[in-house]
């Protein structure tokens, strides 16, 4: 409990300080710096679910059909853990379908030379793209508490730093529309969002750490589903867009094979369980 309070704390403080960050660093960091930081953490966040969640969920299940002495590989059959993963894509994209999906589609566009900020044309307001924000930050710890359930610390940080990677250039773009907003109502959003992970993350981890051992391999599968769809439909717009797609593409091939490779050497190490 004491690793998931400490993930939990650094989480609300990381996504506090990335909401802030755009009126502390007005003028100073580039759409470009910040499109390349999402590319970044999308590849690292589509690693994590393929090599790391998906890996593990399918090792719970394995391991809790062997210790209840079952004659077969898993405690349940291969495509119902499938299906799992399946049911957490589908869960992010009817969200996102009904308008409150997290994804952040504004078009940041520099203002007249010597303003010192973007200005954002954005199609929703901060508030909309808050609740949006959160909602995916609850799947978020979820996510983390279920790495954590499984009492391996190592597999429960590899899951969080994901998160949090990814969870810097939400942060930010948030911060960037509360900034067009009322000081008290961007606070409140900020407030919300940084804190929709940490809450997720002690509930589920406390739920998960009673409940049975399959359970916990159901919750890292799904986890691991809304790791992808984040993965992939937070950076489809700048693939296709013909200005930024080739640099996109770098950036998630970059941050997906470096972190794989870093994760094969690791386990070959014997420095990962």
């Amino acid at each position: 409990m004491g690793v998931t309070l400490v993930i939990a704390a650094v989480i609300f403080v990381l996504s506090l300080a990335g909401g802030y960050a755009p009126r502390a660093l007005a003028g100073k960091l580039s759409n470009k710096a910040l499109e390349d930081l999402t590319g970044v953490a999308s590849g690292l966040l589509l690693t994590s679910a393929l090599l790391i969640v998906v890996p593990e969920g399918f090792h719970v299940a394995a391991e809790v059909a062997h210790e209840a002495g079952l004659d077969q590989a898993f405690v349940y059959e291969p495509v119902v853990l499938g299906f799992t993963i399946l049911l957490g894509f589908m869960v992010m994209l009817l969200l996102e379908g009904f308008g409150i999906g997290h994804a952040v589609h504004e078009e940041h566009h520099d203002h007249v030379e010597g303003h010192g900020h973007a200005h954002v044309h954005h199609p929703t307001s901060s508030t909309v793209l808050a609740v949006g924000l959160s909602v995916h930050a609850v799947a978020d710890g979820i996510a983390i508490g279920a790495a954590a359930a499984t009492g391996e610390s190592s597999f429960s940080l590899l899951v969080a730093v994901a998160v949090i990677l990814h969870r810097v250039p939400a942060a930010f773009s948030l911060g960037v529309f509360a900034m067009h907003e009322k000081a008290s109502r961007g606070h409140r959003e900020l407030l919300m969002f940084a804190i929709a992970t940490p809450i997720a993350t002690l509930l589920s981890f406390q739920l998960l750490d009673q409940a049975a051992e399959k359970l916990v391999a159901l919750a890292l599968l799904f986890s691991a589903g809304t790791f992808l769809y984040v993965a992939t439909v937070d950076t489809l717009p700048a693939i296709h867009n013909p200005e930024t797609g080739r640099r996109s593409v770098r950036n998630i091939v970059i941050g997906g094979l470096l972190f794989g490779v870093l994760l094969v050497i690791a386990q070959q190490g014997g420095l990962l369980e």
